[in-house]
């Protein structure tokens, strides 16, 4: 689904105490009794039924049918909403209205500015600011491929053997938050990083051109040993990316120097596949420059 933020504005403030309510039910119960909504909101049960029907109209929530009891479930719109109400009452709060996107499996072009996402990756963004300038809104929304895949590939679900997927949307932007700040604290090419909520992290839109994108580059031995070296660097750091290929790196238009993107994956050097996923993304860089970019 595409974020849809046109009625974000006109969400009144008890509608977001309910909204709120249903999300914190949902900590314990996959479907929030209405009565349980009520009293988390602190809201009179009559109020709350209306209220409820107004988001659900929205589909920020929804009836669960055939439940035992009367009760609903957050939608990845709701908890959209919640983020964007969080973003927006920060002073890195950006306008939404205006919000264009960037599909699944596509390269949009903004003002000679790229930004890609490939397929079951999470939707990309592009808002603006108090000042007007443009940032990138990521959005992690799992749930197109299946638990066990989850947690075979990232390592951030720990020995929880369920969870549901918006907490796991979540961990994975609060992880991959927490790498990109410390990335970039430390002078990785990363992109800056500006705000996290939820699931949502707000970054730099970088003037770039995805790698995947290239079919040439002046100077690809340089590029190799670039990224070699990136590789070696994090090591160094204690850290492997994990899915370090062309789609994960973009390619300044002006310098031609190489940022890494995407995070959610990356894992320890003491991690027990530590090994392997070393040398993955060593053989990815390998197999991609003779291949992907004419030399």
């Amino acid at each position: 689904m595409k974020l849809d933020a046109t009625d974000l504005r006109y969400v009144t403030p008890d509608e977001f105490r309910v909204l709120t309510a249903v999300e914190m039910g949902s900590k314990n119960h996959e479907v929030v009794p209405t009565v349980l909504i009520a009293q988390i909101s602190g809201l009179r049960n009559g109020g709350v039924n209306k209220l409820i029907g107004s988001l659900a109209k929205r589909n920020l929530v929804s009836k669960v049918q055939n439940s035992k009891y009367d009760g609903y479930r957050l939608t990845y719109g709701g908890y959209d909403y919640l983020a964007m109400r969080a973003l927006s009452k920060r002073e890195t709060r950006c306008t939404l209205s205006g919000t264009k996107s960037v599909s699944a499996k596509s390269l949009v072009r903004r003002q000679s500015r790229f930004v890609a996402t490939r397929f079951n990756s999470p939707d990309i963004y592009i808002v603006a600011d108090a000042e007007g300038s443009e940032m990138v809104l990521k959005l992690h929304r799992l749930g197109r491929i299946s638990f066990r895949a989850i947690k075979e590939k990232r390592d951030y679900l720990g020995k929880r053997k369920s969870a549901s997927w918006m907490y796991m949307s979540r961990l994975a932007a609060q992880k991959e938050w927490a790498f990109m700040k410390v990335l970039h604290e430390h002078g990785f090419p990363v992109p800056r990083p500006v705000d996290q909520a939820r699931h949502c992290i707000l970054m730099e839109l970088i003037d770039a051109y995805p790698m995947r994108q290239i079919a040439e580059v002046p100077s690809p031995g340089k590029l190799y040993s670039t990224l070699m070296d990136l590789i070696v660097r994090f090591a160094h750091a204690g850290l492997i990316h994990g899915d370090f290929n062309e789609f994960n790196i973009l390619i300044r238009r002006e310098t031609g120097d190489p940022v890494v993107i995407d995070f959610p994956q990356m894992v320890s050097t003491s991690h027990e596949n530590a090994e392997w996923y070393f040398n993955r993304d060593v053989e990815c860089i390998r197999n991609l420059l003779p291949t992907e970019i004419s030399i």
